[in-house]
C-alpha cells in the first residue's frame, strides 16, 4: 500500500454517464487530485466493476489513490488501494478481515458518538460528513461546520476528511482548520473545466495551510 495523500479526495457522481467519469477523473488527476473514490449507488455490480478496472488502469503508475465506495468485493476483484463504508454498510471488523491489513479503509463519520466509538476502530481515516448540507447527499443526518469539523480534529486518532458542500467559495476556513483533506463531489464532477477546478482548488488547500 502506499500512504496515502488525503489532500484532496475527488468522489465521482454516480449520474454521470461512463464516457464522462474517464474524462472527468483524467482531467481532475492532471489538476492534482490525489485520491478518487468511485460511488455507484444504483447495484449494478457488473457496471461499477467495468468502471473501477478502468479508473485502475488509468490511476496505474500516478501515485493517486484508488478507494471503492462501499463494495468490498468490487475493490478485492480489481485490487483497489482501498473501500469506504458508510455507517449501514459491511461492519469494518469484516471488511478489515476481507481485505487485510495493507488496504486502506475509509469510514463515514456522522455524528459526535459514531466519531468516539471510530477511535476503537481498524480505520485509516474518518470521511467527515457533512460538513455542510449539499444537494448530492439528500439523507444528512448532521451538519459539522466548521466548530463541529475543530472538535472532530480535538477527538479522534484518525486522518480527517472533510466532505460535503465544499467548493472555492466555502474551502479556505475548512482547509485552515488543519484537516487532513478536503473531499469534494460538485466541484470537480460538474465543473466546464475538472482539471481546472482540480488546480484551483489544490492550490487554495496549499494557501490556506
Amino acid at each position: 500500500m502506499h500512504s496515502p495523500n488525503y489532500q484532496l479526495y475527488l468522489v465521482t457522481d454516480d449520474q454521470i454517464s461512463e464516457a464522462e467519469l474517464i474524462a472527468i477523473v483524467e482531467q481532475a488527476v492532471l489538476g492534482g487530485v490525489t485520491m478518487v473514490q468511485i460511488r455507484e449507488k444504483h447495484g449494478d455490480t457488473r457496471r461499477f466493476l467495468r468502471k473501477a478496472q478502468i479508473l485502475k488502469q488509468m490511476l496505474q503508475g500516478t501515485n493517486v489513490t484508488l478507494i471503492i465506495n462501499d463494495r468490498v468485493d468490487i475493490a478485492l476483484a480489481v485490487d483497489a488501494d482501498g473501500v469506504h463504508l458508510g455507517q449501514q454498510d459491511m461492519p469494518v471488523e469484516n471488511a478489515r478481515a476481507l481485505l487485510g491489513e495493507n488496504k486502506i479503509l475509509g469510514l463515514s463519520v456522522e455524528s459526535h458518538q459514531q466519531l468516539l466509538d471510530a477511535n476503537a476502530l481498524a480505520i485509516d481515516y474518518i470521511g467527515l460528513s457533512a460538513i455542510y448540507n449539499t444537494a448530492t447527499k439528500t439523507d444528512t443526518k448532521f451538519e459539522w461546520q466548521i466548530d463541529g469539523l475543530k472538535w472532530a480534529l480535538e477527538h479522534t486518532h484518525h486522518p480527517i476528511v472533510a466532505i460535503g458542500g465544499i467548493n472555492a467559495k466555502t474551502l479556505t476556513p475548512i482547509a485552515q482548520t488543519g484537516v487532513d483533506g478536503i473531499a469534494v463531489v460538485s466541484a470537480i464532477c460538474h465543473a466546464d473545466d475538472p482539471r481546472e477546478a482540480a488546480r484551483g482548488l489544490l492550490m487554495q488547500i496549499k494557501q490556506s495551510q
